[in-house]
């Protein structure tokens, strides 16, 4: 076993599959070991439950020696478990024998040995019921002899308890190779696997629990009604006795069953509450063949498309507004244009050519991302969303994409935490202008930008531009004076400030600290 991993870890990994992360090689030894003492153990209590009917409980018909037949069928149950046990753990383990190559090489199963993995159990199951039916016929032959009606009674116990028998190893070896099957469907499950379905877990469990014992029972009875010789005590052991087989074996059978089934949901309702709280790189194994496979598999792929969701939103977020790049990934990109009132901000550096002249690039980069780090969350904080970096300025909307009643004075309470914020070496102005524009995705050619487009943007580029003839930090258009609802302390109006570009007059106020 390789070094720092014990057989406990080994048995974790069987009961929780993907919980260690052993070696091919301890998964190889450790389960090879439990699956032989599965196959011999429920063999050896199913010819011990075969020798105590055939001894003490299935009646013996009137024959000369009865004791001498019980005798007969104990040695010759002895003898051939004593054969029948090695030969089909031999063979049951010999068909597994072409996973250890894989496991030992630690790398992708291929679909040959995918199917071997997941068809492993349902050919123990078969290679066991043949031993088991085998010994029916053994059994049938050598007693018949003494009665037929008797070896036909020990040959029915004999095919029942070896149908129950190679069911229970079949539940126990499927949870076994789970670890198996989970490396080997770790790249997806095959379209078609020939094995047992839920619904045939849940119809196997029933047969193990209820049809086995009342097919016995109902066997019995029909012989009796045949014109059987058996007493009224006699009768009732066979009944105590299948009782306590049913209540035994069935609770077994259904609470493998029922693991098999409840595992699987669990892990994935697990999974669903990590994914709930924000972890996306959670992924359940993927160790059953059945719907349930599926279903886990499923899990894996629609939380790794989650995860790429995230990612997305993440890189999105940190090259557009948070605002649009949800409006992204909810909508699309065919975000057409709508009609809204808002408020634009411009913010331009003063005199940055002068600043940047004889600087190292780096070295005005980032004092340019210094500044812009400490107002774009302040744009945040108010609602707004930063439309576009203009060299050494921004543009910033209030009101589009998401729809702001007081968009206006929102604006300026940003306006003045940036102007506070920008206090230092560089001296900035902020322009601020209100009315409708048109909003939605501007470009062509595959290329798009969620952009504002009308009169008012470029309105709000000149009243900043304003600020430089007026010496003043934040100056607002008359359009947005108008809009603002909450107490502001008195605004100076500038009179005789001409925009360009604009032939009609536009009203200037500047916020007093401003001044």
């Amino acid at each position: 076993m390789p070094p720092g991993q014990t057989v406990r870890e080994a048995v974790g990994e069987l009961l929780h599959p993907g919980a260690t992360g052993v070696s091919g090689a301890t998964l190889w030894r450790v389960g090879e070991l439990f699956v032989a003492l599965a196959i011999v153990v429920t063999n050896l209590v199913g010819a011990v439950v075969v020798v105590i009917m055939g001894t003490f409980v299935i009646p013996i018909p009137p024959i000369p020696d009865g004791a001498h037949v019980r005798v007969v069928n104990i040695v010759a149950a002895v003898v051939y478990v004593a054969v029948a046990v090695p030969v089909g753990m031999l063979v049951g383990i010999r068909g597994l024998f072409r996973l250890r190559n894989w496991l030992l090489a630690e790398r992708p199963a291929t679909p040959a040995e995918v199917r071997t993995v997941i068809r492993a159990p349902v050919r123990l199951f078969f290679v066991q019921m043949e031993l088991w039916l085998g010994a029916a016929v053994v059994f049938a032959v050598l007693d018949a002899r003494y009665s037929t009606t008797f070896g036909l009674r020990i040959a029915v116990a004999v095919a029942l308890t070896g149908l129950s028998t190679a069911a229970c190893a079949y539940l126990l070896t499927e949870r076994l190779l789970r670890p198996a099957a989970a490396r080997a469907l770790a790249t997806g499950t095959p379209e078609r696997l020939a094995v047992p379905g839920v619904a045939s877990r849940a119809v196997l469990a029933w047969g193990l629990g209820t049809g086995v014992p009342v097919t016995g029972l109902v066997l019995l009875g029909a012989a009796e009604l045949a014109g059987g010789s058996a007493s009224h005590t006699e009768l009732a052991v066979v009944m105590v006795v299948l009782g306590a087989i049913a209540l035994t074996v069935g609770l077994l059978a259904v609470s493998l069953a029922a693991r098999a089934t409840a595992d699987p949901v669990d892990a994935v309702r697990r999974g669903l509450g990590r994914v709930q709280e924000g972890d996306f790189g959670v992924a359940v194994p993927v160790y059953d063949g059945t719907q349930l496979g599926q279903l886990q598999l499923g899990f894996n792929q629609m939380v790794g498309g989650l995860a790429e969701r995230e990612r997305m939103r993440e890189a999105l977020g940190t090259y557009l507004d948070p605002d649009v790049a949800e409006r992204i990934v909810s909508e699309g990109t065919r975000l057409e244009g709508e009609e809204v009132d808002v408020t634009v901000m411009f913010v331009d550096v003063r005199d940055f050519t002068a600043f940047a002249e004889g600087r190292p690039a780096h070295e005005v980069v980032a004092v340019l991302n210094n500044l812009f780090g400490r107002i774009v969350p302040l744009v945040h904080d108010q609602g707004g969303r930063v439309d576009k970096f203009v060299g050494d300025g921004l543009l910033a909307v209030f009101g589009a994409p998401r729809k702001l009643a007081d968009h206006a004075d929102r604006a300026l309470v940003a306006a003045i935490a940036i102007a506070q914020a920008a206090q230092g070496e560089l001296g900035i102005g902020i322009g601020l202008n209100s009315g409708r524009v048109v909003a939605g995705n501007v470009g062509g050619a595959g290329r798009l930008e969620f952009s504002v487009i009308g009169d008012v943007v470029n309105t709000a580029a000149r009243v900043e531009e304003a600020t430089r003839m007026t010496g003043d930090v934040i100056l607002l258009s008359g359009a947005t004076k108008r809009l603002l609802a909450r107490p502001w302390p008195p605004l100076t109006e500038r009179h005789d400030v001409a925009l360009k570009g604009k032939t009609e007059t536009v009203v200037l106020y500047a916020y007093p600290e401003s001044e």
